[in-house]
């Protein structure tokens, strides 16, 4: 076991469920390669019991990692950990991992958002730390099964303007377990490209409570108003946008099954304590004013969102 490549999958909800699934049914009894899940409550219960069920569509398939467990001791030192808790879990999550992180241990944050990776620095400011965002509408469905509800299931990850031997080796690994992931050594524009998707879409579902299909239908224009506003603190951030970016993220809504929400937007409809509000609303608000941008939209949807739910 010292000899294998171990890779833990830190957050096992949609997006940590889907890939981290491939990953642990290709790598099963691997010689090389060991694969292990964080996770807890009842979902772990049943992953222990029965495995990790992955459903897309018609296809379903039971994962098993070498190990699923809610201490990290018990892991030990891994050499890539994948960190896809929500962007609220992160500072908790980062200290719950001490014990899996050596200073060789590489670490790559897939979460909603454009900060993760100065956030984790903070906490291992000696560690390399990658960037990453993935594509999927994906859902935990219940306790020990994942549901991967569209046809889009991308992942990118890298570090800006270096791939090294340990990311290509990194690609492999998932490209191997049937994963679409791509390295790229411009990640900072991708992360940015989605986070001007998902900020707006999040932000508008959630504020009117609405599916993707009726938001375009009903608050088309409120969507083009934030996306507007956010790319304008993208270019001041030095990223590249295109001009027609509105116009593409209107088409790539179109194309989603009109059901489909954002997870922020899910999140609350469940009456959850917590939701990604400060990652993708009060983010934008906040960085408007570091950059003295203006942002109306976003400030007012965000100062009636917060006083609607003074718990988050």
């Amino acid at each position: 076991m010292n000899n294998k490549i171990k890779i833990l999958i830190a957050g096992l909800g949609g997006v940590g469920g889907y890939f981290g699934g491939h990953l642990a049914q290709k790598y099963a009894e691997n010689n090389a390669i060991a694969i292990f899940f964080l996770a807890r409550g009842e979902h772990l219960s049943q992953i222990k019991k029965q495995g990790l069920k992955v459903i897309q569509g018609e296809n379903q398939f039971l994962a098993k990692p070498s190990l699923a467990t809610d201490n990290p001791s018990e892991i030990g030192f891994v050499d890539y950990i994948i960190i896809a808790c929500k962007s609220y879990d992160l500072d908790s999550i980062l200290e719950q991992l001490k014990p899996t992180i050596s200073p060789n241990t590489i670490l790559l944050p897939l979460l909603n958002g454009v900060d993760a990776v100065q956030r984790i620095r903070k906490v291992y400011p000696n560690n390399a730390i990658l960037e990453g965002c993935v594509y999927i509408i994906a859902r935990l469905k219940e306790a020990g099964v994942i549901e991967n509800l569209g046809n889009i299931q991308t992942f990118y990850f890298g570090k800006e303007g270096n791939i090294d031997e340990k990311l290509v080796i990194l690609e492999k690994i998932l490209i191997d377990a049937g994963i679409e992931a791509k390295v790229s050594d411009t990640i900072r524009t991708i992360i940015w490209e989605k986070y001007i998707f998902i900020s707006p879409t999040a932000t508008a579902t959630s504020y009117f409570d609405l599916n993707m299909g009726a938001l375009l239908v009903q608050e088309e224009e409120t969507v083009r108003q934030l996306i507007s506003e956010l790319s304008a603190i993208a270019l001041a951030n030095g990223i590249s946008i295109d001009s027609e970016v509105a116009d593409k993220i209107i088409k790539r809504l179109q194309a989603m099954p009109s059901e489909a929400t954002s997870s922020m937007h899910s999140d609350y409809k469940n009456g959850k304590s917590q939701t990604e509000i400060e990652a993708l609303t009060g983010f934008v608000v906040r960085e408007g004013i570091k950059c003295k941008i203006p942002t109306p939209t976003y400030s007012r949807i965000y100062s009636e969102m917060k006083n609607r739910n003074p718990i988050i």
